[in-house]
């Protein structure tokens, strides 16, 4: 199973509060065709930490779901993945924003688990974890599996155009993609999109 490597305490926020889900290789930071091993590897992509802490300053809670096989593969353990998940939280920390979990699936792509992407399994447990309905919870994540795992436990499904699916900046899209999904040149503009929708005010009904 993917294991959580944080929560949020306040269990009354859990009904009311705004989530998005992220995946992380490519979306929040560099990817890597041979992994990202180490916290020398893990570089944020720029501006997406940013990105994170304006979700934040507008009430926004950010949990990621990410593959990370490297441990089933025995490239990395989990140690090394701690090591990345601590940078990557006093990086954040220094520009303002949080991570409130990091759910992740350990398992080489040969176990045949429910939790790696794109099968629904790092979602549920986030559902169960916070305890809320993930039926329109914004994700986004930079390949079709992100996305595919995400919709089929509900959540609206959002294409970031950085790792994976930067060949596909300059037109077109990766086929499979969920319906429904929506494509942004990154992580900022995904970010952009969610924040000024949330402003617009609910329509009347007469």
């Amino acid at each position: 199973m993917g294991r959580p490597g944080g929560w949020l305490s306040d269990s009354s926020m859990q009904s009311t509060m705004k989530l998005v889900i992220l995946d992380r290789d490519g979306t929040i930071n560099s990817d890597s065709d041979d992994f990202v091993k180490t916290p020398d590897e893990w570089v944020p992509l720029p501006g997406a930490l940013e990105a994170i802490a304006r979700l934040n300053h507008a009430g926004w809670h950010v949990v990621i779901a990410s593959n990370q096989s490297g441990l089933g593969r025995g490239l990395f353990d989990v140690a090394a993945l701690n090591a990345m998940h601590a940078k990557m939280h006093k990086m954040l920390a220094a520009v303002g924003g949080r991570i409130d979990a990091v759910f992740y699936c350990p398992h080489s792509p040969e176990e045949a688990c429910h939790c790696r992407k794109p099968l629904p399994g790092l979602f549920e447990q986030i559902g169960a974890r916070f305890g809320v309905q993930l039926q329109g919870v914004p994700t986004a994540g930079d390949s079709v599996r992100d996305l595919l795992a995400g919709a089929s436990a509900g959540c609206e499904p959002h294409l970031v155009l950085t790792g994976k699916s930067a060949q596909y900046r300059g037109g077109g899209q990766p086929e499979g993609l969920p319906a429904g999904t929506v494509l942004h040149q990154d992580l900022s503009a995904f970010v952009d999109y969610i924040l000024e929708r949330s402003a617009r005010p609910l329509p009347v009904a007469l």
